[in-house]
């Protein structure tokens, strides 16, 4: 060894060097931790609402939780400053089991095949589409239907500007589908609304979230709904038809009767690659008898030789045109 001339523990044998601090297992005890529900994300701060004395905070998460970890919808953990008041932060250190995951999968740009979570512990998903200006789009339904599934989520269709157009020629796409229909009317102006009590009705009690096109009337139904809101309303390009985005990112709202309603921002593209054959087949019970007779590996459409689902017969035929729809639209181009 190094004769380094002093016995004194504080003297190093190469002075230039950095000490490293010793690595311990203990690790902090977050057993006082209190829970809250995440509300909105915005540039690194997550406001939350603290289950037991209701106040609204504002926290950071823990490094280790990771990036993108956490989204709207989220039950967490919070230590910290829990009180809410101006300028003070609370911590999240644990992220709870999630009931349920609304996903997407990039389709665009250095993300494409990444799969991300928009929003968590929904339990429905209204899609809503207007029935002109901009023109209904089966597409995005039937994308939102197969995520919905996928997300064990109950989707409900919303139709608004009925005003506009006759329902039926869209709906006649759908009878064939367990599928739960409002139609409503809402008029800025004068201020009268037709089904807007029975999307309150049908939202009341439950984690809910809103997902369209830009320009279909999510923000003003928000605004029926929670009159505090105060969600920004867009206008309609005239030339592309499209609407411009008034939600930049995902938010929720407690309801007056009860329950959270969530606005997401309008997407141009919703990825399903993700979801597989037989995950949204089980969101068709009647259908999962037929498909026993399958080879293994089948996916189910209309292409493959020797699928169950051919053997179906009268209305439970139907049902097997509409899954196969439902499942084709999982690689469709539809834009948002």
């Amino acid at each position: 060894m190094r004769d380094t001339g002093t016995d004194d523990p504080r003297v190093r044998v190469r002075p230039g060097r950095r000490g490293s601090r010793p690595r311990t297992k203990i690790r902090p005890d977050y057993e006082d931790a209190l829970t809250a529900r995440v509300y909105r994300v915005d540039r690194g701060r997550y406001h939350l609402v603290m289950d037991d004395a209701d106040a609204s905070v504002v926290a950071i998460k823990a490094r280790e939780l990771g990036r993108g970890s956490i989204v709207v919808g989220d039950h967490v953990k919070v230590v910290g400053d829990t009180s809410g008041r101006k300028d003070t932060l609370a911590r999240i250190v644990e992220v709870l089991e999630r009931s349920s995951a609304l996903r997407r999968t990039a389709e665009e740009g250095e993300a494409a095949g990444t799969e991300r979570v928009i929003v968590a512990n929904a339990d429905q998903l209204l899609i809503i589409t207007a029935l002109s200006h901009p023109e209904p789009r089966t597409g995005m339904i039937d994308r939102c239907l197969v995520a919905a599934y996928d997300a064990k989520m109950e989707p409900i269709l919303v139709l608004t500007k009925a005003d506009l157009a006759d329902p039926s020629p869209l709906l006649s796409q759908y009878s064939d589908l367990d599928l739960r229909v409002i139609i409503t009317t809402i008029d800025e102006e004068t201020g009268d609304t037709r089904g807007v009590d029975d999307v309150a009705r049908d939202v009341a009690g439950h984690i809910s979230v809103l997902i369209g096109h830009s320009g279909v009337g999510k923000s003003t139904l928000i605004n029926a709904l929670v009159p505090h809101a105060d969600r920004a309303t867009g206008e309609v390009n005239a030339v592309t038809g499209r609407g411009r985005h008034t939600s930049s990112s995902a938010i929720a709202f407690d309801l007056p009767g009860g329950g959270i309603i969530i606005d997401t921002p309008g997407v141009r593209s919703f990825g399903l690659a993700h979801v597989a054959p037989d995950t949204l087949l089980e969101a068709f019970p009647d259908l999962l008898e037929l498909a026993r007779d399958c080879p293994r590996g089948c996916t189910h459409a209309a292409s493959e030789p020797e699928c169950g689902l051919d053997q179906a017969t009268g209305p439970t035929a139907a049902r097997v045109e509409s899954f196969r729809r439902l499942l084709e639209a999982r690689h469709s181009a539809e834009q948002f």
